[in-house]
């Protein structure tokens, strides 16, 4: 479980990220039981106060919840985690136009380009 963590920008920022991604893509499922924080944060390489922050924000947004004495857990919350890839994936194509603008490509060269590379 490589995390590659930028030293660019905040790293609990990063850890949320690669936490959704985590949950969005399957890794943990919903209503599973997360590592601990000591756990996490040694698959990490960070300070367990750096993963508390991260986990706290996630709880915070629902994503995750806590049970005292039992840890936390992913929401069973299935149309959530939906919206939040669904969400994902857009910051991601918006991004991916940006940049393909940048190059001086239209959107229909841009179409052009990414249905020439679906189809192989």
């Amino acid at each position: 479980m490589s995390w590659n963590l930028d030293a660019d920008r905040p790293i609990f920022i990063q850890i949320i990220e690669h936490l959704q991604n985590d949950i969005v893509s399957g890794v943990f499922k919903p209503g599973e039981k997360l590592p601990s924080v000591r756990d996490l944060a040694s698959y990490a390489s960070v300070n367990p106060n750096t993963m508390q922050r991260a986990l706290s924000e996630l709880e915070r947004t629902g994503l995750v919840h806590s049970e005292r004495t039992s840890g936390r857990f992913i929401t069973e919350d299935i149309n959530m985690i939906g919206e939040l890839k669904t969400s994902l994936a857009t910051a991601q194509i918006q991004e991916f136009i940006q940049k393909m603008e940048k190059l001086g490509l239209s959107k229909e060269e841009i179409l052009n380009l990414v249905q020439k590379y679906t189809r192989e």
